[in-house]
């Protein structure tokens, strides 16, 4: 009888980029062109030596990120598909997203042959449509490059479109935000992430945070309900905080880490849930290259989390996505009753902060806003009642309705 593989997903993170954008807070390097070629027999060798343990597996999903993926070139990145398709079993249909910057994805061919080297869905580092606010925050494209890198994504055979746009930048307006929105939906992309502007410790924007007028709470929450409501109304569903897409685009690898399944990261600086255990490498591109080489520790974390204590990750990590929480699944998976949330998610019901639909908990996009909040509120509900329930335990009280 033949065993159905377990299905799992491969992040690759490139770390190289043309230039540092001044609210980046991920791991990246500009000007180190001369490690490409290291870099990329590094992540290479850490894929064969990986597949072994993912025997079991049938990958599904494959997401290079970064820095600017497209930045490393056709060729190189070639060869890691080459090696993942030669050393993974890989699903016929499986989704595998290539990040690019619309500058360095102006080559139509190149393109093409990363299509016919796996690549079916592309994700566009848009940002904005107004070049006045992309150079304001460092970026090096213009609107111009946005539009041609689309039509170059259509030419090169990719049907798969997703456009990452930010709202809240220095000095914009609710109007501005609106024209952006408006600019990205006429390039009729198949998906779209909007994320509010954050100001990241270490980052330059947080450096120079008080040389910019950044629009304030209030405002940053008008663009985003608008966004939801103008998006919801052409046909892109909200199925996450910050994501819309047309019915069945939905980002296949990104829907991993919400539902808590299986995934496993290459390169410096990427993280991975596998095997039971959630570990990290260390955002540190010469120790990533001579772990690879030498068997040097490379990992900035690692820590194995039984499936019963990941009850916390579920509720943090459901309450994401529009689609909520399943009371039923809940149970089920972690052995306890949902009720404890009840009480508090009662509350938010009557502020208009969460709805039950069909059986399953979810936020409103009011809700979205305050997100960190309620789920502060249903940690804090879940932590009395495993206190509770540890009391009873001492006590010999085992009545405790689990």
């Amino acid at each position: 009888m033949k065993t159905e593989r377990k299905p799992l997903g491969l992040y690759i993170h490139v770390p190289f980029c043309k230039q540092k954008c001044i609210y980046c807070d991920f791991y990246s390097l500009p000007h180190q062109e001369s490690r490409m070629d290291d870099y990329t027999a590094a992540v290479c060798a850490h894929l064969t030596e990986t597949a072994p343990f993912a025997a079991g597996h049938l990958v599904d999903t494959v997401y290079i990120g970064g820095g600017t993926p497209t930045y490393l070139g056709p060729d190189r990145l070639g060869k890691i598909l080459k090696t993942v398709h030669k050393k993974y079993r890989v699903a016929k249909d499986a989704e595998i997203t290539l990040e690019a910057n619309p500058d360095s994805a102006g080559d139509w061919k190149a393109l093409r042959a990363l299509r016919r080297a796996g690549v079916n869905r592309v994700s566009l580092g848009m940002q904005s449509a107004c070049d006045e606010e992309l150079a304001a925050i460092g970026r090096v494209h213009t609107h111009a490059q946005t539009a041609a890198a689309v039509e170059v994504v259509r030419r090169a055979g990719i049907k798969n479109l997703s456009l990452d746009l930010i709202y809240g930048l220095p000095g914009q307006s609710l109007e501005r935000w609106q024209e952006n929105l408006s600019a990205a939906v006429a390039l009729e992309p198949e998906h779209l992430s909007c994320y509010g502007l954050k100001v990241e410790e270490g980052t330059p924007l947080f450096q120079r945070r008080e040389t910019f007028t950044l629009p304030g709470d209030d405002a940053q929450a008008d663009m985003y309900l608008y966004t939801v409501e103008f998006l919801e109304n052409l046909g892109y569903a909200q199925y996450e905080i910050s994501n819309f897409a047309r019915p069945g685009k939905e980002s296949r690898h990104n829907l991993k880490y919400w539902h808590l399944e299986e995934y496993a990261g290459f390169g410096p600086g990427a993280h991975s849930d596998f095997g039971g255990v959630r570990y990290a490498y260390a955002r540190d591109l010469d120790a990533y290259i001579r772990g690879v080489a030498t068997g040097a520790p490379m990992l900035s974390e690692s820590e194995r989390i039984p499936p019963l204590d990941r009850d916390t990750e579920y509720v943090m990590l459901g309450l994401r996505l529009r689609q909520g929480l399943d009371p039923k699944e809940f149970e089920r998976r972690f052995r306890r009753r949902f009720n404890c949330f009840v009480p508090f998610l009662e509350q938010c019901r009557q502020n208009g902060y969460a709805c039950e639909e069909e059986g399953r908990w979810h936020l409103t996009p009011k809700g979205f806003l305050v997100s960190n909040q309620i789920i502060g509120g249903m940690l804090d509900a879940l932590a009395q009642d495993k206190r509770r329930r540890a009391e009873a335990a001492a006590r010999g009280d085992f009545r405790v309705e689990r």
